[in-house]
C-alpha cells in the first residue's frame, strides 16, 4: 500500500500521542479518517485539527476493551465510509508496578486495553479488509515488547503478547495472499502523555512519585508523536514485518539481538545503581 490517498484509515487511541500524529499524517496523504478513542474531548481536538485537510473524517467515542463496541464501531466505519483499508491499535495505557504488588485488577485493566484492545481492533476490522481486498493492519506494541524490565511486568505482557500476536497474523495472511498484511510497530520512548496518565503501585526504584516518574519520562523520551507517526507510515508502504520507532528503540533491540538473555544482568545492575542514587 505505498499510495495512501483516498484509503479509509481507522485509528484507536486517536485522542492524543501517536494516534493524532498518525491522523494528522494520514490528512495530509488525502486518507479518509474514523477515528475513536475514550477521551471525547482529546477526540474532538484531533478531529478539528485534520478536517480541514483530510477528505473526510468521523469520529466515535469506544473504550477499545468492550469487543461488542469495537465491533459496532468498525460495522459504523464501513456504512459511513463504504469501505476500510487501514485499521491503526494504538489506543494504549500504562502501570508501573512490581509484580509482587501488582493487583489482579489493575492487570486485568491494562491488558482489556493494551492486548485485547488489539484483539477487538483486529477481528472487528479484518473481515472488512479482507473484503476490500486491500487492506493494512497495524499494531501497536513497543520495545517494551522485545525486551524486559523490572516494574513493566503487566506492559510487556501485552506488549510481548501484541508482537507474536501480529506475527502470527502477518503469516497467516501471506499464505492467504489476501491483499492485506500486517505489522507489528515497537516504539521506543514517545513524548505522549502515556507516563502522566499510568497507573502506578510502588516503584522498583525505591521512593519515586507518579510526578516524579512521569518526569523521567519526559526526559527520556526524544521521539514526537508526528516523528513516530513518519516511521510507522513508511513501514505500511515498504510492507515490513516489524517497525522500530526512535534511535532508543533501535538500541535496544540491537542489544536483545546481541544479549538474547543475558542482557537481563545488565539491566539488573543498572536498575541497582540507579536505585542506590534515588535512595
Amino acid at each position: 500500500m505505498r499510495d495512501l490517498e483516498n484509503k479509509v484509515a481507522a485509528i484507536t487511541g486517536a485522542a492524543s500521542g501517536i494516534g493524532r500524529g498518525l491522523a494528522e499524517a494520514l490528512a495530509k496523504e488525502g486518507a479518509e479518517l474514523a477515528l475513536s478513542d475514550i477521551d471525547e474531548v482529546g477526540l474532538e481536538e484531533t478531529r478539528a485539527r485534520v478536517a480541514t485537510v483530510a477528505p473526510r473524517v468521523t469520529t466515535r467515542v469506544v473504550d477499545v476493551a468492550d469487543r461488542g463496541a469495537v465491533e459496532a464501531w468498525a460495522d459504523e466505519v464501513v456504512r459511513q465510509h463504504e469501505r476500510v483499508n487501514l485499521i491503526f491499535n494504538n489506543a494504549g495505557v500504562a502501570l508501573s508496578s512490581a509484580i509482587v504488588d501488582m493487583t489482579y485488577e489493575d492487570l486485568e485493566w491494562l491488558m482489556g486495553i493494551n492486548f485485547w484492545g488489539v484483539v477487538h481492533g483486529t477481528k472487528s476490522f479484518l473481515p472488512h479488509l479482507l473484503a476490500a481486498r486491500d487492506g493494512h493492519v497495524i499494531n501497536i506494541s513497543s520495545i517494551f515488547g522485545i525486551m524486559a524490565v523490572p516494574g513493566q511486568g503487566a506492559y510487556h505482557a501485552a506488549k510481548f503478547a501484541v508482537r507474536g500476536y501480529t506475527e502470527c497474523l502477518r503469516e497467516e495472511l501471506d499464505m492467504m495472499d489476501a491483499g492485506v498484511s500486517a505489522t507489528s510497530v515497537h516504539p521506543g520512548g514517545i513524548k505522549t502523555n502515556i507516563a502522566r496518565a499510568a497507573r502506578m503501585s510502588g516503584s522498583t526504584l525505591g521512593d519515586v512519585s507518579a510526578e516524579e516518574a512521569a518526569e523521567q519520562f519526559d526526559r527520556a523520551a526524544r521521539t514526537t508523536p508526528e516523528e513516530a507517526a513518519v516511521e510507522i507510515l513508511d513501514g505500511v508502504r515498504s510492507n515490513a514485518r516489524r517497525v522500530l520507532v526512535g534511535w532508543d528503540a533501535k538500541l535496544m533491540d540491537a542489544v536483545q539481538r546481541a544479549l538474547p538473555t543475558s542482557y537481563q544482568g545488565l539491566v539488573v545492575r543498572g536498575m541497582k545503581i540507579a536505585r542506590a542514587r534515588i535512595v
